[in-house]
């Protein structure tokens, strides 16, 4: 038998060792454990159950092996609300959540007023932490949300069905699901795949998650280009559209809105780090102030 503390600082040994973060260690007693920081330190000299050693010892193991720490526990905060998240699906990060809180302030900026229904598309949802959290915290949000991937959406629907989310899930390649309903848009929202194919990934997210989300094309703007070639199908004459991007991607992404719809007007934003991660694109909108 060993004691919390002890079993703690053995396991984030072994992961500073093997470069995993040894941070994640505290992460999984944690989780596994159920126990809120301030309750675990109180126990911290304690000796551990037989039974929770052995589950922390093997989810050190996984870690050890780059497995991300949301497939061991099996889901991932965000926005603050917990969603499962698998092998089909990539992990919710925090520069997403950045995304969901843009659009709700430009949402109060350009439509608070609007006593109509909100209707909101979220295309490559994935996890559907985007389309769900925007729901939750926006109950006049009307979302649909689409994906390629069958398994994703049965994974965004599970999240939406536990946490109580109106969000109508649609199983098709980008727009095409909106374009075929005849559905136009207030607001229009993704995180698509933007890597450059040939771009070198950490093994934690190159082996556990699916390129599918991942790559988009030789330069990474792949489904830029199918999105903004398409985009007035789809959005009303007054809306917006809001995209996370590479941190690289600003000019071309500007030249991308220049070359696709010229009458746009589109601005870039920057994350809490001060890197530039937000595009966001207005037709026939202009701030108030």
């Amino acid at each position: 038998m060993t004691t919390y503390r002890a079993c703690l600082r053995a396991a984030e040994a072994e992961l500073e060792q093997a470069q995993c973060g040894e941070q994640a260690a505290l992460m999984l007693m944690l989780e596994l454990s159920e126990m809120e920081a301030h309750n675990l330190y109180m126990e911290y000299e304690e000796e551990m159950p037989d039974s929770l050693y052995q589950r922390f010892q093997e989810g050190i193991g996984r870690l050890k092996q780059n497995e991300p720490l949301g497939h061991i526990i099996g889901h991932e905060w965000f926005y603050g609300y917990q969603f499962k998240v698998s092998g089909d699906v990539l992990i919710p990060r925090p520069e997403t959540e950045e995304l969901v809180a843009n659009v709700l302030a430009e949402y109060d900026t350009y439509f608070a007023d609007q006593s109509d229904e909100i209707f909101v598309a979220d295309v490559g949802t994935g996890s559907g932490a985007i389309a769900i959290a925007l729901q939750k915290e926006e109950p006049r949000f009307h979302v649909l949300a689409t994906d390629i991937s069958k398994e994703a959406v049965d994974v965004a629907y599970d999240n939406a069905m536990r946490l109580e989310a109106n969000v109508q899930f649609v199983i098709g390649d980008m727009l095409e699901p909106l374009i075929e309903r005849n559905m136009k848009f207030d607001i229009l929202v993704s995180n698509p795949p933007y890597i450059p194919q040939d771009e070198v990934l950490e093994e934690s997210v190159k082996d556990y998650e699916p390129h599918l989300a991942l790559f988009g094309g030789e330069d990474g703007l792949k489904f830029y280009r199918e999105i903004f070639a398409k985009a007035k199908e789809v959005m009303k004459e007054r809306s917006f559209m809001a995209f996370e991007m590479g941190w690289n991607q600003k000019e071309a992404m500007l030249a991308l809105v220049k070359e696709y719809l010229p009458d746009a007007r589109a601005e870039v934003l920057k994350d809490m780090s001060g890197k530039d991660r937000m595009l966001f694109v207005y037709f026939g909108l202009e701030r108030v102030f």
